[in-house]
């Protein structure tokens, strides 16, 4: 049986789940990429950073130069860190609902099959079958779908963090010699 035959089987419901398995491997790739290149911008000594600027960090740094207080600078890195969190939260959705529309497909799956034995004086297994199909391979697919994407929310939240306590490292040195004149 071919993938196309299976994903058929499983109905309607595969169309959504197939959805959130697409948009949610696009938000992770695209997120994993930025996140790297961010990592890497942000690892070089403070006075490369300083020098050659990172566009992630140009507002920090362009913020410090003008003589902004350090709640403003707080608040620059602050709203540096929500923009590269965006779309992670998608991703929380994404694994979240995944399971539910396999859930879903599982109840109509078995709601096909008790319809199908009421209709019928004497039923045959095969006429079973193809509810019960669509019953496991939703609830399959659900599940396929989000336990990846629930890792690699994980995975990205964890480097969204290690970018925050970098950033704030940094926001403080870029504060303190701004202030000191160096």
């Amino acid at each position: 049986m071919t993938v196309a035959e299976i994903f058929l089987k499983g109905g309607l419901l595969m169309y959504p789940i197939a959805l959130c398995s697409f948009a949610g491997i696009t938000i992770f790739i695209n997120k994993f990429l930025q996140y790297r290149r961010i990592l890497r911008d942000i690892e070089a000594p403070i006075e490369i950073l300083l020098k050659t600027g990172s566009p992630f960090l140009n507002p920090v740094v362009e913020a410090a130069k003008r003589g902004e207080d350090e709640n403003t600078l707080s608040v620059i890195a602050t709203k540096q860190m929500r923009m590269i969190e965006g779309g992670l939260s998608w991703l929380a959705l994404i694994s979240g609902i995944s399971p539910l529309l396999g859930f879903t497909g599982t109840v109509t799956g078995m709601i096909n099959t008790f319809m199908t034995i009421s209709t019928k004086l004497s039923v045959n297994p095969s006429l079973l079958a193809e509810g019960i199909w669509e019953a496991l391979i939703t609830t399959a697919a659900g599940l396929l779908v989000a336990i990846p994407i629930y890792i690699g929310h994980h995975y990205l939240e964890k480097q969204a963090d290690e970018i925050a306590f970098v950033l704030k490292e940094i926001t403080m040195e870029v504060y303190k010699r701004a202030n000191n004149g160096n």
